[in-house]
């Protein structure tokens, strides 16, 4: 039976292996994002107590 010999799919196995492992993470590292990261201020901004109307 074909279907038990190892061969062809032991090759087949290992390239899409190397594949998924070399290949595609390379292109998506690739990518470039529009929009770059921004430092964040340290100080807490300043909050005014909400006036319910109601009331």
């Amino acid at each position: 039976m074909p279907q038990l010999n190892p061969a062809p799919w032991l090759a087949t196995l290992v390239f899409s292996w190397l594949v998924f492992l070399i290949v595609v993470p390379m292109k998506i590292l690739a990518h470039i994002y529009p929009n770059g990261l921004t430092s964040q201020s340290t100080q807490n901004p300043e909050t005014a107590p909400w006036t319910w109307p109601w009331y």
